[in-house]
């Protein structure tokens, strides 16, 4: 199957590596050309964190190819990713120059993290083949890509598309109403903003809160879900429970002044060196490589 990917960086770069990976043709394309030049060596270093050996790093280069336009990238690919950056108006416009140039029956797919599916693909003319696949970062080592369907989409695009993420490995769930943030963001999203509030209200300092998820709930996580946990010490406590929390949680409807304080004072987190704690660039660095290290045992530990 020929794959077209729009976009090469962060995400673009990690969808590829893992469709050629499964043996697909794979045809990349970015405007930046930056990017599209490092796509060889961001691909590279993927497969050896995930320990692929150097005969099948070349197999799987050789699958994925540079495109110059956005035209040749498409043109002749059954499925169509994108993987730009999260603005709602360049996203759009990709999609309208994807539909002149892509064959009448592949399917559209964009990834992105919150922008509700529905809004980018609403001025296509078969918006009936278009859904959103949300792939987490990083996308070559994170299993879950959520499926998700708009009021448009046909079903066998849908079960089209489960399938070949399945046949490569990933974790795919369908997300069968188009809301905000999908399934995983909103979860992330509440767990954000109830860290948020305890550091803003003076309960406890940032790496506290980071400390609790990491040495408490947080290791049962990758093995149980937090219904399953509430099945498992019983509805009937987790209401006892609910009745006694819920009440004081963080509830307000739009974000934190914290957080906006923050962004506002380019306290960006680990790439300006300080955000909600103080980050030098090698523990930056050390922060990545101990996440894609532990990932990759996860993987190895769940398989088991």
């Amino acid at each position: 199957m020929r794959i077209g990917v729009i976009g090469a960086g962060l995400m673009g770069h990690g969808i590829a590596l893992i469709f050629a990976k499964g043996g697909h043709e794979v045809s990349v394309y970015d405007p930046n050309l930056e990017s599209l030049n490092a796509l060889e060596k961001r691909v590279t270093n993927g497969l050896k964190v995930m320990g692929i050996h150097a005969q099948e790093t070349s197999q799987i280069l050789s699958l994925i190819k540079k495109s110059s336009s956005m035209e040749r990238a498409v043109k002749e690919a059954e499925i169509i990713i994108e993987a730009a950056p999260e603005k709602l108006e360049l996203k759009q416009s990709i999609f309208a120059e994807i539909e002149i140039h892509a064959p009448a029956n592949s399917i559209l797919a964009s990834n992105t993290s919150v922008i509700q599916i529905s809004k980018i693909m609403k001025n296509l003319s078969s918006k009936h083949r278009a859904l959103g696949t949300h792939w987490w970062n990083p996308p070559h080592l994170i299993p879950l890509v959520e499926v998700i369907r708009t009021e448009w989409t046909d079903n066998s695009v849908i079960e089209k598309m489960v399938s070949i993420l399945s046949s490569i490995g990933k974790t795919p769930v369908r997300v069968e109403k188009d809301v905000p943030g999908f399934i995983g963001n909103r979860l992330q999203s509440a767990l954000w903003r109830e860290a948020i509030s305890l550091v803003e209200n003076g309960i406890c300092d940032a790496e506290a809160v980071d400390t609790v998820v990491k040495e408490s709930f947080g290791r049962r996580l990758a093995v149980l879900g937090p219904l399953e946990n509430a099945d498992l010490v019983g509805t009937d406590l987790t209401l006892d429970i609910h009745n006694q929390v819920l009440f004081d949680l963080e509830a307000r409807k739009g974000p934190s002044p914290y957080l906006e304080n923050l962004v506002n004072n380019q306290k960006f987190g680990m790439k300006s060196g300080t955000g909600f704690r103080k980050w030098t660039p090698q523990e930056t660095e050390d922060v990545r490589i101990r996440l894609s290290e532990y990932l990759i045992k996860l993987e190895g530990i769940l398989k088991k």
